[in-house]
């Protein structure tokens, strides 16, 4: 009975070692950071190296707080620009607990830091955004020249087609000065704000309708800029190859008069040269032109009035009845040619 005793005061003895062993001693991972409670409070500095750990067992209390970088991802909110356009900016950072003690003090947990985060980066980035144009949200630098289509430029008879607002500070510094001002705020809680950027900023839906509006709109007033110069350069072009034409029928006209003027000049010298030859010559040519003549005037159906006394007459009187047997040739005019002129032979 007594050695029954004994054992179960042993048993009850080790049990009881066992949980005060396992309540006074910890480990700590290199991850990891501990702050000491002792009846809810704080004491001691934060354990931040890693390994076995001894406390005093069920009056302390360990509280594991995150050493790696932790991240923030923000609600994607609706805010305006200072030209009262309104854009959903998303936006994440990256924070890390530097001083858990602080930080234990303030928040104790980290559900309470994001709830912190929310508001301390959600005010500055709406602040931010309600400071300064789209365009310095929108555009990443400064350095960055927003360029113009050359389509555009050359439509454009106003200047002000895709003529964007010069930009002076640009987004890398807008995000530079929201996480400047949020640092120096949740330093007072023992957080250590590492980055901040914009995720994603889209258009409000009225405002991307709007947009596209806009948009439509400026190609319209390019496509009618372009339809109006080309119509005066088609009227240019025509205008141009009717005046080549003209210019072209003139020098040809020109041509064809100046031809028809040395052909008229040479003929007349042929005729000059050939009724200066003899009396008989002069006589035949006479005749043969008159012949051609009356052949262009009664040809066809047209009719001729001449008075007795005409030259062009002269010929048809002089044309009488042939005798039967007489041949039409005894009455035309023996025409002789003139006499070759003596050829004196060489010494």
């Amino acid at each position: 009975m007594k050695n029954s005793a004994t054992g179960c005061f042993a048993i009850i003895a080790i049990i009881v070692i066992i949980i005060v062993g396992k309540s006074s001693i910890y480990t700590i991972d290199e991850t990891e950071q501990v702050i000491i409670t002792q009846f809810g409070k704080p004491i001691g500095d934060p354990i931040i190296e890693p390994g076995l750990k001894f406390k005093t067992p069920f009056i302390q209390e360990v509280n594991r707080f995150e050493k790696r970088i932790l991240e923030w991802d923000g609600y994607a909110n609706e805010m305006p620009t200072k030209d009262k356009t309104y854009i959903v900016v998303d936006t994440y950072a990256r924070w890390q607990i530097v001083d858990s003690k602080e930080y234990f003090e303030r928040l104790r947990d980290e559900r309470s830091a994001l709830s912190r985060l929310d508001d301390i980066l959600g005010s500055e980035t709406r602040n931010t955004i309600a400071k300064h144009e789209l365009i310095e949200v929108i555009r990443t630098t400064k350095e960055r020249t927003p360029t113009v289509e050359k389509d555009i430029a050359e439509a454009d008879l106003t200047g002000s087609l895709g003529k964007l607002i010069p930009i002076r500070r640009g987004r890398s510094q807008l995000e530079k000065d929201i996480f400047e001002t949020s640092r120096l705020k949740l330093k007072e809680f023992g957080i250590e704000l590492l980055d901040v950027r914009f995720k994603r900023i889209n258009y409000n839906e009225s405002v991307s309708k709007q947009i596209y509006e806009r948009m439509i709109s400026e190609r319209q007033q390019i496509a009618e800029r372009f339809r109006s110069e080309g119509a005066g350069e088609a009227a240019k072009i025509l205008g141009d190859m009717e005046k080549e034409l003209k210019t072209i029928e003139s020098e040809a006209y020109k041509e064809v008069e100046i031809k028809k003027g040395e052909a008229d000049a040479q003929a007349t010298d042929i005729y000059a040269k050939a009724f200066n030859v003899s009396e008989e010559s002069a006589d035949f040519y006479e005749f043969l032109r008159t012949m051609e003549l009356y052949e262009e005037m009664l040809s066809g159906e047209s009719t001729l009035v001449l008075t007795t006394d005409s030259d062009l007459f002269k010929y048809l009187k002089a044309v009488k009845p042939l005798a039967p047997g007489t041949s039409r040739s005894a009455v035309v005019p023996a025409i002789t040619a003139p006499a070759p002129a003596p050829v004196t032979p060489p010494r």
